[in-house]
């Protein structure tokens, strides 16, 4: 059997930008079992799995799997997934229906829910060490998630965490997060996943969902501009709309061939 699979550099408008994401295009879902064993080969942070064969204009159904796990909800391969399809896509997932659009700018724009975070009175004791001791200005939760707001770009991107204790906590991953940023961005994050098999992703559309519901909260304003700051780096623009965020950026393609298996 041969099947389609892409590359594509999500939140990137050039190549070996953003996040790469594995895309499968299938004519059904195989067993989990091998869908997870792709994702293992191709060994990006997430691989996306859509039905292709119904009516071209019907939702598809589309799921996610990291190297190690399958998981909820992932944001730049739905972007990923999008732009090789062609844009305007409705999708059926474990997070419900997404929908994404097509800008005339060449964006694409995916409405996902929003995630609002829990503030904590006092974030996790050990948190300061497995961030090498930085300061920590506030943490929140989010439904997956641990938030950490530091004092600034330049602490986030001096962070080099202890991956081991942060795979040992009870959560996700780790976003850690700072207001300010080049001109035309609003705030800065890098974003920690050991616990599900990826030490940093480089840019992460679901932790935008998280990411937007602070910032508007602390910023006054449901428009904002995220940089992620991997060594690959790209930018995330969210929009909050009430239990809803649309989160938008570009996508482009890398590498297409058969799969075969």
């Amino acid at each position: 059997m041969s099947v389609d699979v892409y590359v594509v550099d999500a939140f990137s408008d050039r190549p070996f930008g953003g996040n790469p994401a594995g895309v499968v295009l299938l004519p059904s879902f195989r067993d989990p079992e091998w869908m997870q064993a792709v994702a293992a080969e191709l060994q990006h942070s997430e691989t996306a799995f859509v039905e292709v064969s119904g009516p071209s204009d019907a939702p598809k159904p589309l799921r996610w799997f990291t190297p190690t796990t399958e998981v909820d909800l992932c944001g730049h391969a739905t972007l990923a997934t999008a732009h090789v399809l062609g844009g305007d896509q409705v999708f059926t997932t474990r997070s419900g229906e997404l929908s994404c659009t097509a800008t005339e700018d060449g964006r694409i724009e995916m409405d996902f829910p929003a995630d609002r975070t829990t503030p904590l009175a006092e974030p996790p004791a050990e948190l300061s060490a497995i961030l090498g001791g930085a300061r920590i200005v506030a943490a929140a939760t989010g439904e997956a998630d641990l938030l950490v707001e530091v004092e600034s770009p330049a602490v986030v991107d001096g962070i080099r965490p202890d991956l081991a204790a942060l795979a040992a906590l009870a959560y996700r991953g780790l976003l850690v997060t700072a207001s300010g940023g080049p001109d035309g961005i609003d705030f800065v994050s890098r974003c920690f996943f050991p616990r599900v098999g990826i030490a940093e992703d480089p840019v992460t559309g679901s932790a935008h969902c998280t990411l937007a519901t602070w910032w508007a909260d602390k910023l006054g304003r449901d428009e904002l501009v995220g940089e992620q700051r991997s060594a690959r780096g790209g930018t995330v623009r969210v929009a909050l709309r009430g239990d809803r965020v649309v989160l938008s950026g570009r996508a482009t393609t890398v590498l297409r061939g058969n799969l075969y298996s």
